[in-house]
């Protein structure tokens, strides 16, 4: 029996764990001396240290033990770096789709956006794009993201085009707000027309925020403390506080702005970022609609509540340790999603079970729960889900 049972659910958090090598097909010649494995794998000892060759050419899916599907986490998870042993993880895990994101790219495209070449930085968006979407292109219940940079209106224009006909189901922006313009400045409204028109979502992803605190957070006398994966270099509990910060930050600036009001049919993505913080951040914005609303033509432009703009356009993701129908309960049934993180570690062993505990906990109607784990999937793919994965609703 598949892990989800009983019910359709779609995953809106899931990840390839690339090996190194992945980006050399995709990747123009001329960059490949820059994006090095070096840069992409910078732990290559200790948490990289079993991406040998060896481990690499192991019998995948013949060999993979199924009862093993929640448990085995990264590179060991099945198809977690073999595309073709993707399609039988999914038939396991029992998902309807997967919304697929990177992850040696996550962190790296942050660097870029921060950086002054933007020959390089919409390159490796293209590489980013093409690796995603030939992944994917083993089974449609893959969903393929697309990374579109803000760095220049222009490119930023026709990475989308390029994207979407590559065949990116999801537009992947970073949440780190460029260096000399706003996230919702007027020169990216070709980029959300594009995605539109589409009828494809924009998303953020964790890693997409750029640095969370500053290195003086974490020197405070004592040991260093581990993360998840038993190393240094992830989130801990302090930067982890932070975590939301740049998304909502730049989701602000979209809504004051009016991004979704002059683009009512765009949805918004907010994944791997938690949710806990999303009902206070309704109502802040809300709070600041009153207080500068005489003040403010663009607050009295707007045509609903900022918190309204968040229920009709974003979808959020809480995490499995959150108090996920408390989140529901505070943001209204629209706005949460179910997902899994696989095959990464912090998505842990048995989400279903945890987001079952605390829904059941608040009281949460099987309604509301099937638009958690499926409808408001649906809703924010849409053109991006193919008609029978959305039939099968």
């Amino acid at each position: 029996m598949p892990y989800a049972s009983g019910r359709v659910i779609h995953d809106a958090d899931a990840h390839i764990m690339e090996v190194p090598g992945f980006l050399e097909n995709h990747l123009e010649a001329k960059y490949r001396a820059i994006v090095t494995d070096a840069v992409l794998f910078p732990r290559r000892d200790g948490f990289h240290s079993h991406l040998t060759d060896a481990h690499r050419g192991d019998a995948g899916a013949d060999a993979f033990d199924d009862t093993r599907i929640m448990l085995a986490k990264n590179w060991d998870a099945l198809g977690s770096y073999r595309r073709q042993d993707r399609p039988r993880s999914i038939d396991l895990l029992g998902f309807a789709s997967q919304l697929m994101f990177t992850t040696a790219l996550l962190n790296y495209s942050t660097v870029l956006e921060s950086g002054r070449d933007l020959d390089l930085a919409y390159a490796v968006a293209r590489a980013h794009t093409r690796h995603m979407v030939e992944f994917c292109a083993v089974d449609r219940r893959l969903l393929p993201t697309g990374y579109i940079p803000l760095l220049d209106f222009e490119r930023t224009a026709r990475a989308a085009r390029e994207a979407i006909e590559l065949g990116a189901k999801a537009l992947m922006i970073p949440s780190r707000c460029p260096d000399s313009h706003s996230p919702s400045h007027i020169g990216f409204d070709p980029l959300w027309a594009l995605a539109q028109e589409a009828g494809l979502p924009i998303v953020f992803h964790v890693g997409g925020g750029g640095k969370l605190l500053e290195d003086a957070y974490f020197n405070n006398g004592l040991p260093p403390v581990p993360d998840f994966h038993g190393g240094d270099d992830n989130f801990k509990s302090i930067d982890y506080m932070a975590i939301a910060y740049p998304p909502m930050k730049a989701m602000t600036a979209l809504i004051v702005d009016r991004v979704l009001d002059r683009f009512p049919r765009l949805k918004f993505g907010v994944i791997e970022q938690g949710a806990s913080w999303v009902p206070g951040w309704m109502r802040n914005m809300d709070s600041a609609h009153n207080a500068f609303y005489k003040n403010e033509e663009r607050l009295q432009k707007m045509s609903l509540k900022p918190s309204e703009y968040v229920k009709r356009q974003v979808r959020v993701t809480p995490y499995p340790h959150e108090d996920t129908g408390w989140i529901i309960a505070n943001t209204g049934d629209e706005v949460c999603l179910f997902s899994s993180d696989y095959p990464h570690v912090e998505g842990g062993r048995h989400p279903i079970k945890r987001f079952e505990a605390s829904m059941d906990h608040a009281g949460i109607s099987e309604a509301q729960k099937q638009r958690f784990y499926c409808d408001n999937f649906i809703d924010l793919m849409g053109a991006g889900l193919a008609p029978e994965l959305r039939a099968a609703a």
